[in-house]
């Protein structure tokens, strides 16, 4: 009996395609396939996974059909699809690449519009002045439009448009734009500005299950697990060196002692303090090495120093295991196994 296989899909092209196959690399979770132009490739440390490139909108509907198991896509890309549906379960929404916004702007030349109470007032002149809705060009009519409800904005029409979004407004057939923008460059280009509080959705990278198979799948269960603790421990480690120096002391306990007074170079749990072996030094030396946040390096250097350390080396973390993984045990919360022992 052949043994059973699960699917992972990943971006075939876009701005997430390479930030994905990089981001995976980083994981040790190196995707190969034979051929460059193949759609289907695999990762040998997870044999039991098939992973095809599918275009990141047909990885949401897929996933959510059950056609594939997983996929990686982008958050606004689930959010504007799938909404509000339970067939998708979103297993780490912030993979930390692909980060973008999706905002509302209007022409910088309405220049007492700032904010979404302006734009109401702007609409309802429209409806009562010129007799029609405001136009709103985007592709994210779901979320557009109930975003636009929340605001108490009721009179518009929605233009789905696809391509240079930001013209829409300049060409005449759109009054405002909603839109996804990394740096704001193109709608400034556009003169196009985005309101105050016009952020629909903060998005990045978003790591996406069929919800149904992983509730009848043990085996896709136990993956996912496996997926989400190489994750979390790989961007946990993002935030934190580690530091090795060398300080000269009495004995181990005084220079831990040292180390630790101040709270910062006591790192995620330390400092681990072993001697130094040399037959050339008069005085005792000792290792000293601890876990930092990087927002709190060359703090935890100058304690370092102030209490005789030298020759410190500094090695960014690869992966931060904590106890459990906090992606894992919000999955298990969502699917009702909160509690229950990994595979």
């Amino acid at each position: 009996m052949p043994e059973p296989r699960l699917s992972l899909a990943l971006p075939s092209k876009g701005a997430l395609a390479d930030p994905t196959t990089e981001f995976l690399k980083a994981c040790d979770l190196k995707v190969s396939k034979s051929n460059p132009r193949q759609y289907v490739a695999h990762i040998s440390a997870l044999p039991q996974l098939d992973v095809l490139f599918q275009r990141v909108t047909d990885i949401v509907y897929k996933v959510a059909d059950g056609t594939l198991d997983m996929g990686i896509t982008g958050l606004d890309v689930v959010y504007e699809l799938a909404g509000e549906s339970e067939a998708i379960t979103v297993l780490h929404e912030d993979l930390r690449y692909g980060e973008c916004q999706l905002v509302l702007a209007v022409p910088e030349a309405w220049i007492d519009v700032e904010s979404m109470t302006d734009l109401a007032d702007v609409a309802l002149d429209f409806r009562e002045g010129r007799r029609r809705n405001l136009r709103v060009a985007t592709k994210f009519t779901n979320l557009a439009r109930r975003f636009l409800h929340q605001h108490g904005i009721f009179h518009f029409t929605l233009v789905e448009a696809e391509g240079a979004i930001e013209a829409a407004p300049t060409l005449g057939y759109a009054d405002v734009v909603i839109d996804l923008s990394a740096t704001g460059t193109t709608l400034r280009e556009n003169h196009l500005k985005p309101l105050v509080d016009g952020v629909l959705l903060e998005s990045t990278a978003c790591l996406i299950a069929n919800t149904r198979r992983l509730r009848e799948s043990p085996l896709l269960l136990e993956t996912a697990r496996t997926l989400l603790e190489v994750f979390d421990a790989t961007l946990s480690a993002q935030n934190y060196y580690q530091v090795t120096v060398n300080i000269r002391g009495d004995d181990a306990e005084s220079v831990a002692h040292a180390v630790a007074a101040n709270p910062i170079t006591r790192g995620l749990q330390g400092p681990t303090v072993a001697p130094i072996y040399a037959s050339h030094l008069s005085e005792r030396w000792f290792s000293a090495t601890i876990i930092v946040h990087k927002k709190h390096l060359l703090a935890a250097v100058a304690h370092l120093r102030s209490i005789g350390g030298t020759q410190a080396t500094v090695i960014p973390s690869r992966y931060v295991f904590l106890p459990q993984s906090p992606s894992y045990q919000r999955l298990l919360e969502k699917l009702g196994k909160a509690g229950a022992q990994p595979l």
